[in-house]
């Protein structure tokens, strides 16, 4: 079977981490994932979804964002007593997009100096370490920053309202805070994969310009190769009869009742009936690239 993403398995040595929950590698990870980015601050949490949730605190507003998204999103906004607004973008996919204020969502998205590149010392950008992500894990998430100040709010905020001290004992509680800390063994598998990007991305991009040369695409992500077919359900069931993993990233949000907007949103509406992703990963042989390319020339008009 052609899986559409893959997923490195590691054998972790527990008794090489100092501690389980806020081992060295934690403070290791932190460091290089930030320096990778171009960003002098970070912080390391249970997901990505935490530190959303964390960022929209308080807010009271209307966030504004595309329909075609993953649930998470909204429910964030939900669950922050935050007002949604749904627009029309299904380009985003695949990339960073500007989620709120100074706020980035980037969980589909890691790319050398990406924070550098902002031009913006106040901006606050959040990463994903979800199994599928570019720089996969057993979860987690990262907010990154040259902001001291907010990023050490963030670290007191998921160390249940502590300041940080390397001594439990030693910690003070200063605010109510959350349980959202990432541990280390979260942090050791995205360290590993980190270190494996630029090999990942070198053979993403090869991969990526073959399926725009031969299906007629100008895609650029080095997340998901998202192309449109007929109707996605057949197609990903007559791909997968050929042994081809197939997904949809993702069906629109606007017209489910709970997020409270019902808008006209065409585009995103469509986009859930015809987007499909396709195997897109660095462990694809040649063969089977070309198997892909050809079955969705075959079936991407049934």
């Amino acid at each position: 079977m052609i899986e559409l993403f893959n997923i490195n398995n590691y054998v972790v040595d527990t008794s090489s981490l100092n501690n389980l929950l806020h081992g060295e590698i934690v403070c290791e990870f932190e460091e290089t994932f930030a320096s990778y980015v171009g960003a002098k601050y970070s912080c390391f949490a249970n997901s990505a979804s935490s530190l959303l949730f964390l960022s929209l605190l308080g807010k009271d507003a209307t966030i504004r964002i595309p329909s075609t998204i993953p649930p998470v999103v909204p429910n964030v906004i939900v669950n922050t007593n935050n007002k949604i607004q749904f627009y029309d973008d299904t380009e985003w996919v695949g990339h960073q997009y500007h989620l709120h204020d100074n706020i980035y969502d980037s969980a589909q998205e890691v790319t050398r100096d990406q924070y550098k590149k902002l031009n913006d010392h106040k901006a606050l950008v959040v990463f994903s370490f979800y199994p599928t992500k570019p720089v996969g894990g057993c979860d987690g998430g990262m907010i990154v920053s040259n902001d001291k100040e907010a990023i050490d709010w963030y670290r007191m905020m998921v160390l249940n309202g502590m300041n940080y001290s390397n001594n439990n004992w030693e910690r003070k509680q200063i605010a109510a805070g959350y349980k959202m800390h990432g541990n280390s063994i979260q942090a050791y598998v995205a360290n590993e994969n980190l270190k494996k990007l630029n090999y990942k991305n070198e053979r993403l991009d090869e991969v990526r310009d073959l399926y725009n040369k031969r299906l007629g695409y100008e895609n650029t992500s080095r997340h998901l190769y998202r192309i449109r077919v007929k109707d996605n359900a057949v197609f990903i069931q007559m791909m997968k009869k050929e042994g081809i993993v197939c997904g949809i990233h993702y069906e629109h949000c606007h017209e489910k009742p709970f997020y409270g907007e019902h808008l006209d949103l065409a585009a995103s509406k469509q986009e859930s009936k015809q987007t499909v992703s396709i195997p897109y990963h660095e462990k694809l042989t040649k063969h089977e690239i070309h198997k892909v390319i050809n079955n969705v020339n075959k079936f991407k008009n049934n």
